[in-house]
């Protein structure tokens, strides 16, 4: 296939869609399993020790997520993302024939590791590809791949509950393993055809790092975009940790119910919101250079009063129908950060930016879910969804005033 043609665009997005279904899949099985693990290993039966295996996850990956996109603008991104996705698959794998706690713990440091190195690339190869007329939906598409593979890692008790949790691990890892093979096949770095093309690496692709770097912390709308990005991961991360038990609590209805409608609710609102998001901010940039900010902001206004109603709301209307609102709000704020990126960092680049952003967001989703596990047990937990409507409206307004970009491609 022509790797210039009009298809191979989305072919990019269709394959980084499945590897971004693998990324979130592999992570999220082990949550599901705790109950089958502990059997075996006995040290899974304590929450604090399981508390931890889940928190090295987070902790490595968000402080290796600014390394990667380094090394993701520096390093052919094809066989950067083909090597990601076949470590942690091998280690999903490796999760099947570990027989202790320790070897356990190791094998999900060595995940994060590799599970960061992915998103920075994929996201900028992706945004290399899509110019002003496909960018936020392909991200936004690419995005719904992360919240199927959630999803669907949801049901690794069911899959270890039939066979065995070792099973389970071992046919996810090899699936992800074939896939890598896949990807070396189809797979081309946008940066690598523009260098066969001119016969000619870029100098400006040899920039040093502590002089990238320079320059990206130099830029006043980045610290902006950082503050947009990690407002709104505050209640995003909130509603992935703890919105079963406030569906729970607020609608006083078992566990069992509460989980599968809140996690449901969530992705199928979400996967609308970032189509809309998506169609909607590509369409108007290509009249308003403000386009895909108008776009975002309107995500995030969704989310403000969905909050409030999730906070406070006690009937399975309100809350349902808030959690909905939020999902299709949220949807089409994710659906742009990469693309709003986009307007303010050139492309050498992005891949570090959003790295920046990742960590940013992933230390706050760290931060709320101890907060907000506080304030549960305190009785408060509505009262915390409802106050992080403040953050957002704090950030919304700053994205409005700071973030005018002149061109739709920064160069």
């Amino acid at each position: 296939m022509n790797k210039t043609s009009k298809i191979y665009p989305w072919v990019v997005v269709a394959l980084l869609w499945g590897v971004a279904l693998l990324n979130y899949m592999d992570r999220q099985m082990l949550s599901t399993m705790k109950d089958s693990m502990q059997i075996d290993i006995v040290e899974l039966q304590s929450a604090a020790n399981f508390g931890w295996l889940m928190a090295i996850f987070l902790y490595i990956y968000g402080f290796m997520s600014p390394v990667s996109g380094i090394i993701a603008d520096r390093l052919n991104r094809k066989w950067l993302i083909v090597g990601s996705l076949f470590v942690w698959s091998s280690v999903t794998y490796l999760m099947g024939v570990a027989t202790t706690f320790d070897q356990i713990i190791y094998l999900r440091a060595l995940m994060g590791v590799s599970e960061a190195l992915y998103i920075p690339a994929g996201l900028s190869l992706i945004a290399d590809y899509h110019t002003g007329k496909s960018r936020s939906l392909a991200i936004g598409i690419h995005m719904t791949g992360l919240y199927f593979g959630q999803a669907i890692g949801g049901f690794g008790a069911t899959v270890a509950s039939a066979y065995t949790w070792h099973t389970t691990f071992h046919w996810f890892g090899i699936i992800g393993v074939v896939y890598a093979l896949v990807l070396i096949l189809f797979l081309r770095d946008k940066k690598t055809e523009i260098a066969e093309n001119e016969r000619t690496v870029s100098a400006e692709h040899k920039e040093p790092v502590f002089t990238s770097l320079k320059s990206l912390f130099g830029n006043v709308a980045f610290w902006v975009i950082l503050i947009y990005f990690a407002a709104p991961s505050l209640p995003g991360w909130a509603t992935k940790n703890w919105l079963p038990t406030l569906f729970a609590e607020n609608l006083d209805m078992p566990m069992s119910q509460a989980g599968p409608i809140s996690t449901i609710t969530i992705a199928v609102s979400s996967f609308i919101g970032v189509i809309i998001g998506g169609l909607l901010s590509d369409e108007w940039v290509q009249k308003n250079v403000r386009g895909r900010i108008y776009t975002g902001a309107i995500g995030l206004g969704c989310t403000i009063p969905a909050l409030l109603l999730l906070g406070f709301g006690h009937s399975l209307v309100s809350v349902v129908g808030a959690a909905l609102f939020f999902g299709v709000g949220y949807g089409m704020f994710d659906a742009n950060n990469m693309p709003i990126l986009c307007q303010f960092v050139s492309v050498k680049q992005r891949a570090t930016a959003y790295g920046f952003m990742n960590m940013v967001g992933v230390f706050a989703g760290a931060f709320i879910t101890s907060l907000l596990g506080q304030w549960s047990d305190g009785g408060n937990l509505g009262m915390g969804f409802a106050m992080l409507a403040i953050v957002v409206l704090i950030a919304l307004c700053a994205q409005l005033y700071f973030l005018k970009p002149k061109a739709d491609n920064f160069q």
